[in-house]
């Protein structure tokens, strides 16, 4: 059965200060770019980034889906891992978000899991 993991964008480029805030949607694409090759050494897992802010815009490559939040980024991705039918990790290191996210009946994963 594929897993589903669904990436938090903001708190996953946070994680690695290489200059990210001065441009957040090259961030975004970088982060987007790694993903696709974890997804390619993981045929196994869905991968989905979750972008909101000036992160959006950012289009999907193969390998790894794109979901814009309409608003807050946290509410789309609980909203998505509550919408999975199989088996769902979000990696992030928000505390809260993890809280939601395991009471939607995702797992959670660090940042490192999928952003070295």
């Amino acid at each position: 059965m594929t897993t589903l993991v669904v990436v938090d964008g903001a708190n996953v480029v946070g994680s690695v200060p290489d200059g990210w805030w001065r441009d957040r949607h090259a961030a975004a694409v970088r982060l987007r770019d790694r993903l696709a090759l974890y997804a390619s050494e993981h045929p196994d897992e869905e991968i989905v980034l979750v972008v909101e802010g000036r992160a959006r815009g950012v289009g999907p490559v193969p390998g790894v889906r794109i979901e814009e939040a309409p608003g807050e980024g946290d509410d789309h991705i609980v909203a998505v891992a509550s919408a999975a039918t199989g088996p769902c990790v979000v990696v992030t290191a928000d505390r809260e978000l993890r809280r939601r996210a395991e009471a939607a009946g995702a797992r959670c994963a660090g940042p490192r899991t999928v952003y070295p």
